[in-house]
């Protein structure tokens, strides 16, 4: 499936999220290894120097991590993960009650909504 970027936030920073999304959703899973940068970038149709940069990014932030002449390799840590995984989903139900309020609706039948899209 291809990536696709929109041209309101730089290239490296949508990659970032691409490639955190598919480890928060175990797509990518802890422990395993990335494909390279070359074969990354040939799939998101990017220069491999802007996937370098991403990767490099995410490295700092702990979520990769790099093995000499080995390659890359999502984290083991699976208290990091989840911590990604709740703030990740803090903001979709952040945005999505501030949408859901622009609607009109009460907070008592925006709960009892959800509480039925729940139980369906």
């Amino acid at each position: 499936m291809p990536w696709i970027f929109d041209d309101t936030r730089p290239v490296y920073l949508q990659i970032i999220w691409e490639i955190r999304q598919r480890i928060l959703a175990g797509i990518y899973k802890p422990g395993e290894k990335l494909p390279s940068v070359r074969d990354l970038a040939v799939e998101a149709a990017v220069n491999p120097n802007t996937m370098q940069r991403a990767l490099s990014e995410m490295e700092k932030e702990g979520l990769i991590h790099s093995e000499r002449t080995s390659g890359r390799f999502v984290t083991d840590d699976m208290s990091l993960i989840k911590r990604l995984q709740r703030t990740a989903a803090e903001e979709i139900i952040s945005e999505t009650l501030s949408r859901l309020e622009k609607t009109g609706l009460a907070k008592e039948e925006i709960l009892k909504l959800i509480a039925e899209k729940l139980g369906e």
